[in-house]
């Protein structure tokens, strides 16, 4: 086979190109852009529709993108930067007609994370590398995949990430005087009791009514979201406090970074393997999460406009947004819902909107960028606090847990390991626990039966009329196998032969309700077979369907059997072991 190698760019690590994944050369790969297929009939009323949606959206997006920003531990201007570059980006690039991305909160807790340990520059070669898997997975068509993730796992570490968030704000909602608040969750709680009481009556003020306000906005008006309206509401209000009044103590932007109100300049960070190496694991995390929240938003946002998202297009456009966003200081990026259905909801239906959305936030930021120093630290607090409280799914986590036993343990094992240790343990301990548990259950439903005397006959057909009872000839035992033969089960079926078995001449192993076999299960098989030819007892297979069978000619089972010894039903079978009996007489 020919293969060619995809270069995403001319980067180099080292002097050493990025080639760190190979296309097959007849591999077709299906990229998409639903911009390109949405302008082919665009029209007048569209663009309007589009620019109005893209107008609305941008300004929202404003002060999350700061808030993400803050709470990320960066400055405020890379939140814009992320959602401007990365933004336009997906716009362009994507596979749904109204995917909205850029920072969300999901991206918090772990960017966090790797910049108090690896710093901005770790995290820039992290997101980097996040953005090379994602687009090696939309080339390998891994779209659909990612939506077989459990869901007691996304629950789980979603409603972690929103304990979190939640976490993160108590110090600029009560106004406390803190120097550094610890990473880890139960050591910041221990300072926020320590500081308590540097209390800022005012600042709490400020975050009660903007998280009323976000509140009650949706009452009124559908389309402005409370957000935006309690940032410029509360925005103005402190000012008049601080500068007409005199009244001190309600932090604002201004007051803790210097937004620089201008675009970003290209610099790429300095790599090397071994910095690729150690952040590998942190990476994949970035790019589990952006996959699995960007096509869940894009989902959600199939069901609002009735169109159907390209799941592997939008993959490798979420990977080239985390690939370009970091050369221009940006952090991870994704599908971010609440932007998309604030998009939906004013009229937007082309990825124009989404496109809009962006330069709207540059303008923003290069003639308007200096008013954001004034936004209180206290609103954006009630702002991220609302966001954890409609991140956090408490009625579904609630309603997780009077499942089965083994969701329930997965959900807290994943939502207990986010919140106390990381998210990057929490989603690998959680995916390991919900396929050890999927495959007991798997295990569970396959059964293994011994006939000695009679056996049913249901001639391949469920609930047949004309099921009867066949006689087992003496000296020939029948076992039956109900459901998948692999690993799991076939260690079980090897202890069941040995402890029931009578070493009868014949054993017939009847596989009509076995839909699969997997390497183990064949490997164990081939074994057992080799075991009863030493012992002089033939073994017969019946009812092998057309998979199974070809599982069994590639591991030679049917070469050691003997063709005549594969039968394809019971009747068959059960003749063939008297011709056998009578030869061994």
């Amino acid at each position: 086979m020919s293969f060619k190698c995809i270069f995403l760019d001319n980067f180099c690590i080292k002097a050493v190109p990025l080639q760190l994944f190979l296309i097959p050369a007849n591999m077709k790969i299906h990229f998409q852009p639903k911009l390109f297929s949405t302008l082919k009939n665009y029209t007048k009323q569209q663009f309007y529709a589009d620019a109005m949606a893209g107008i609305i959206v941008g300004i929202v997006a404003l002060p999350l993108a700061i808030a993400f920003g803050i709470a990320s531990g960066v400055t405020p201007e890379k939140g814009i930067f992320t959602a401007i570059i990365a933004g336009f980006i997906i716009s362009f690039f994507g596979g749904s007609k109204v995917q909205i991305g850029g920072p969300t909160g999901a991206f918090i807790v772990i960017v966090y994370g790797i910049v108090q340990q690896y710093g901005v520059t770790g995290l820039a070669i992290a997101t980097m590398i996040a953005g090379v898997m994602l687009i090696a997975m939309g080339l390998l068509k891994l779209g659909t995949v990612i939506k077989f993730i459990p869901y007691p796992v996304i629950v789980g570490f979603t409603s972690g990430i929103a304990l979190t968030i939640f976490a993160t704000q108590i110090k600029d909602l009560f106004g406390l005087h803190i120097a550094k608040v610890p990473g880890d969750f139960i050591s910041k709680w221990i300072v926020y009791g320590e500081h308590f009481d540097s209390l800022n009556l005012w600042a709490l003020g400020v975050g009660i009514i903007s998280i009323v306000i976000i509140a009650i906005t949706p009452r009124f008006s559908k389309k402005i979201p409370g957000s935006l309206v309690a940032i410029v509401l509360m925005t103005v209000i402190v000012y008049f406090l601080r500068n007409k009044l005199g009244i001190s103590g309600i932090e604002t932007i201004g007051d803790r970074f210097t937004i620089d109100p201008s675009l970003p300049k290209a610099a790429t960070p300095q790599i090397d393997f071994a910095a690729i190496r150690m952040l590998l694991p942190t990476a994949f995390t970035i790019a589990m999460l952006g996959a699995i929240e960007s096509l869940l938003s894009a989902t959600v946002a199939d069901g609002v406009i009735g169109d159907k998202h390209h799941s592997n297009t939008e993959l490798i456009a979420q990977g080239i947004a985390n690939l370009v966003a970091p050369i221009f200081g940006g952090i991870p990026a994704t599908g971010a819902i609440a932007r998309t259905m604030t998009n939906i909801n004013n009229g937007g239906r082309t990825p124009v909107a989404g496109i809009i959305h962006a330069v709207v936030l540059a303008l923003i930021l290069l003639f308007l960028g200096g008013l954001t120093k004034h936004i209180p630290m206290a609103c954006l607090a009630g702002v991220l606090i609302i966001v954890s409280y409609n991140m956090s799914e408490w009625r579904t986590f609630k309603g997780l847990l009077k499942n089965a036993k083994s969701d329930v343990a997965v959900l807290l094992t994943t939502f207990f390991l986010t919140v106390i240790f990381d998210l990057t343990i929490a989603i690998e301990i959680g995916l390991l626990m919900a396929a050890v548990l999927f495959i007991r259950r798997i295990s569970e439903t396959s059964s293994i039966s011994v006939f000695k005397d009679k056996v049913k006959e249901a001639d391949f057909v469920e609930g047949s009329a004309d099921t009867e009872k066949l006689t087992v000839p003496k000296g020939v035992e029948v076992y039956e196998i109900e459901g998948p033969f692999f690993f799991g089960v076939a260690n079980k079926f090897e202890e069941t032969m040995k402890t029931l078995s009578d070493r009868n001449k014949v054993q017939i192993i009847r596989m009509r309700k076995v839909p699969f076999m997997d390497s183990t299960g064949a490997h164990n098989l081939k074994n057992l077979i080799k075991s009863a030819q030493k012992d002089k007892v033939t073994i017969l297979l019946s009812g092998v369907n057309e998979t199974v069978h070809a599982v069994l000619e590639k591991n030679g089972i049917v070469d050691l059997l003997g063709t005549t010894n594969v039968c394809s039903n019971i009747n068959e079978a059960l003749a063939r072991a008297e011709d056998i009996l009578k030869v061994k007489k």
